[in-house]
């Protein structure tokens, strides 16, 4: 077993844990899937209440970003007329900046704007009977990409029939988003997913940290890899759960590069997201390159012909630990 440990420990969330402390399970269902927290209750809390606020958070959220939602704000901008400016709540503000400055970061490897791809391929809230022909690609194309929004301000430009669709980012910063909750409520050590997305924060009771494995792909034949989540968040994207539904924003067509599942270790789990959707997208050498020359940390694996390659960036490998 392979262990990957993070850049800086907090030597204050030692002193600060209480080896008493009870870890509560929480869990429930939001943007399609599941989201679940292991926390270490403070004494006099009560895990009732953290949990409607947890629901709370995440409804929120949802109303603000759901690209499955006709009352979202992400759905009535994407109905908006061309030229109109839309005020973002905050949220959805944040996602908006931090996203469009990754797909600048990736070339557009990594884009937000593909709601009319996502609903053209039937990979959005309405099924389709057939894919879609060329010409069709082509005209989503003509009508997405984030190179055609502006935001100032809070506010976001709609240039004209484009759709937003942020399930490569949404979950991640709602992870990020649950953990402030739970910061603010009292709770400093945590283990927050939603839909496969972590984070840890601080440490175990025992003093152990939050300890997460990697999945490995079915049919993939890699070495496992345990990573310490603490003060740091990891994201994986695949498509060996849901199969063939990652597209790549540059050509309108589903991935086939034969990356079956890149992952991420960062600050933010919104920044893992992205990133990890952005390194499917580029594919190995490219994503290597890519993810290197920003200093992120990731694993990326390949099955081409029944062999497996697996690629660490210089981030990740420096994580390891010594055998």
């Amino acid at each position: 077993m392979r262990i990957a440990l993070p850049p800086v420990i907090a030597v204050d969330a030692l002193a600060r844990r209480d080896p008493a402390a009870a870890v509560v399970g929480l869990d429930g269902e939001t943007m399609g899937t599941r989201w679940s927290v292991r926390l270490a209750l403070p004494s006099g809390q009560a895990a009732d209440a953290i949990a409607a606020a947890i629901v709370a958070r995440l409804d929120d959220l949802v109303a603000q970003m759901s690209h499955w939602s006709q009352t979202s704000d992400l759905a009535r901008f994407n109905r908006s007329p061309a030229g109109h400016w839309a005020a973002l709540p905050a949220d959805f503000a944040q996602v908006m900046a931090e996203g469009l400055a990754i797909a600048a970061k990736t070339d557009g490897a990594f884009d937000p704007a593909i709601g009319r791809l996502v609903d053209l391929w039937g990979f959005g809230p309405v099924a389709v009977a057939a894919p879609p022909t060329p010409a069709t690609i082509a005209g989503a194309l003509a009508a997405s990409g984030w190179r055609r929004l502006a935001l100032r301000d809070g506010h976001l430009r709609q240039p004209g029939e484009l759709a937003l669709d942020l399930s490569g980012i949404a979950k991640g910063q709602a992870v990020d988003a649950v953990a402030v909750l739970l910061r603010d409520l009292g709770v400093d050590h945590a283990l927050v997913e939603i839909g496969g997305e972590l984070a840890g924060m601080g440490v175990r009771p025992d003093g152990q940290p939050w300890w997460v494995d990697l999945e490995v792909p079915p049919g993939a034949d890699v070495a496992p890899l345990r990573i310490a989540l603490h003060g740091i968040a990891v994201a994986t994207s695949g498509d060996y759960v849901r199969g063939a539904h990652t597209l790549d924003p540059r050509s309108g067509r589903p991935v086939a590069n034969g990356v079956v599942s890149a992952s991420v270790v960062h600050a933010t789990a919104l920044a893992a997201d992205a990133w990890a959707t952005a390194l499917t997208v580029a594919g190995a050498e490219a994503g290597v390159a890519m993810a290197t020359a920003h200093g992120i940390a990731a694993r990326i694996v390949t099955v081409v012909g029944g062999v497996t390659h697996e690629y660490l960036t210089p981030g990740m490998a420096a994580m390891l630990a010594d055998p």
